[in-house]
């Protein structure tokens, strides 16, 4: 009997002590859980329509070597929407400068001090010469060797078009925990954009493992900070989804976990404009399986606007 007690208390003991080293559940508060998410997709909407969100793109122009005219008449080479003046200036592109010549009876800002003539800083030096004027606002952007302007209307009518982003209901089974199994060396990783002959690199570092509903999948990860920018497709894609993929953040929680939360899978930039080059998800992110959680397709909505 002493034995048998004894044997009992060491098995209690194991029990406990596994009990104690186990991880926290996922999500310890549902419905805490699922108000953060309802939070979460009223700041995406609302990231969309502000003033540098997606939806008041309205046009990228890739700029040529030499002198180039803008405005809205058809016999500008740049020609803006109609609503903007017909003659604004002249844009000078040499040697990776570009310097901006306004005609004077034209208004435009830069800090909101008229501009006369002004050399514009790219994006890509993080802080970018926006110019201003009437309900445009533009910048010079740079992709690799080549320079565009990139035009915000922030009155465009796709601002009020779109009111709601269809989602599917938020399930806390689609959040899972994964395990990176890291490369021997990081990997650069090109992926396509829907502009022909423009793709994205970015640096891999493993592959992230999980099992979803009991099934085994793997996603490559980019590297994005302290965490990681995954693109996914699944068989949902083009179907109930956006065609081409959707993207999704993940970060280590505070006890180190890796977490994937589908219900944040979100369309690209690409799902509200035109005016944007999407990455595509690599072939190694298309899963076998439907993720029914997220962002749906946005039917009825013109990105045209």
């Amino acid at each position: 009997m002493k034995s048998y007690a004894s044997l009992l208390m060491l098995l209690t003991i194991l029990i406990l002590a596994h009990a104690c080293n186990r991880s926290s559940p996922l999500i310890q508060d549902e419905p805490a859980y699922i108000e953060s998410i309802e939070q979460w997709q009223h700041d995406r909407l609302e990231g969309l329509k502000a003033k540098d969100g997606w939806l008041n793109l309205a046009g990228i122009y890739w700029l040529k070597e030499g002198e180039q005219s803008f405005g809205s008449h058809p016999s500008n080479d740049i020609v803006f929407p109609d609503k903007a003046a017909a003659f604004i200036g002249t844009l000078r592109f040499t040697d990776e400068s570009v310097q901006i010549k306004v005609n004077d009876d034209m208004e435009l800002y830069y800090e909101n001090e008229r501009v006369h003539k002004l050399e514009l800083s790219y994006d890509s030096s993080e802080e970018p010469s926006y110019i201003t004027h009437g309900d445009f606002a533009w910048y010079i952007m740079k992709r690799h060797t080549s320079l565009a302007i990139r035009l915000r209307d922030y009155k465009n009518p796709a601002i009020e078009a779109l009111d709601h982003i269809p989602s599917y209901p938020i399930d806390p089974d689609y959040v899972v925990e994964a395990t990176i199994k890291p490369f021997d060396e990081p990997r650069t990783i090109t992926v396509n954009t829907p502009f022909q002959d423009y793709t994205q690199e970015y640096l891999c570092p493993g592959e992230l493992q999980f099992i979803l509903k009991g099934e085994k999948l793997k996603l490559l990860p980019f590297t994005s900070g302290d965490g990681y920018f995954i693109i996914i497709s699944d068989e949902t894609s083009a179907m109930e989804t956006y065609g081409a993929g959707r993207f999704m953040y993940a970060y280590p929680d505070s006890t180190g976990r890796i977490i994937l939360d589908f219900n944040k899978a979100y369309n690209p930039p690409c799902a509200v404009t035109p005016f944007a080059a999407c990455p595509m998800p690599p072939p190694e992110n298309r899963m076998p399986v439907k993720i029914e959680a997220g962002e749906k397709t946005l039917r009825g909505f013109s990105k045209n606007n």
